[in-house]
């Protein structure tokens, strides 16, 4: 069993896109797994109907039991967070600004107020109408342990393929370089990085090269939109050969992705020569990871 990430240092690079497209045109049976947790993408591509779901549990919120509470106000006084204030004439826990670090608890005299675990978000297994299972979930706004999220996808979509002697993992990984992405690209074996010529595209991608790096996997990355700043698209591609990272492909701006979400379809089934233009893709992947020559 091998694993592909697909990642990309910043957000609206056309990841998710690039990553369904990819799905659709693999001739290799295929696990799907959007780790993208905050806001998770390819649902809206591949139409998944729900097999299975399981509530995500994970953080400690303080809970505050008013029928022991003697207000003395100690627990507003120590939180640092502004997450403790006085309405209606008790204290009550603002649960959102709440991290759960539990000192109020801890220094409550009267032991009214106690750390209970709550709902993060849920976790989904479907039946998508590629015919390849995905692993996806959904975090609660403003929860935590988003990276704790990914693990539980992708353990589930790796506990899958194992049971079912399916080769590959495909993973559409969170943007950024934070416990998302680190999780996303935690056991992979390569790490397919999707960039843009713009300023911050070209920034984060040297951030999220860096941090991959300390993961000793293969590499490998793709331009998006490489025509709409041809200089930087350039720079972009010596920098990768410099750090001997394959570059598979330089794609054109078109609103053919865009026309693709709303027909709720993956670019590659747009036309021919985007599906070869993905196959290439693929094929290349599938060398890079010594599985084709």
């Amino acid at each position: 069993m091998k694993e592909i990430v697909v990642i990309s240092g910043k957000g609206g690079t056309g990841k998710s896109s690039i990553t369904a497209a990819l799905a659709y045109v693999s001739d290799t049976e295929t696990v799907l797994a959007d780790c993208d947790v905050d806001a998770s993408d390819l649902h809206l591509l591949l139409k998944p109907k729900q097999r299975n779901s399981k509530a995500f549990f994970s953080s400690e919120i303080a809970v505050i039991h008013q029928d022991k509470c003697t207000q003395c106000g100690l627990c507003e006084q120590v939180c640092r967070f502004d997450a403790i204030n006085f309405e209606k004439g008790q204290y009550q826990i603002d649960s959102i600004a709440c991290e759960g670090c539990g000192y109020c608890a801890h220094i409550c005299p009267e032991s009214a107020i106690t750390m209970e675990i709550q709902q993060d978000g849920m976790l989904y297994i479907s039946d998508t109408r590629l015919g390849k299972m995905l692993f996806h979930a959904e975090l609660r706004p403003g929860a935590e342990n988003s990276g704790k999220l990914v693990a539980s996808v992708k353990n589930s979509a790796k506990h899958y393929a194992q049971q079912t002697q399916i080769e590959y993992i495909l993973v559409d990984g969170s943007p950024g370089i934070g416990c998302p992405v680190i999780s996303s690209l935690s056991g992979a074996n390569l790490a397919l990085f999707v960039t843009e010529p713009s300023q911050s595209g070209f920034h984060d991608l040297q951030r999220v090269i860096a941090l991959a790096t300390r993961f000793h996997l293969k590499m490998a990355a793709i331009i998006n939109k490489s025509d709409l700043y041809p200089a930087l698209s350039e720079a972009i591609g010596r920098f990768l050969q410099e750090k001997n990272i394959p570059l598979l492909a330089s794609l054109p701006y078109t609103e053919d992705f865009s026309k693709a979400m709303v027909q709720e379809k993956t670019v590659a089934e747009l036309n021919i020569e985007y599906f070869q233009t993905f196959e290439n893709i693929w094929k290349q992947i599938l060398t890079i990871m010594g599985d084709r020559k």
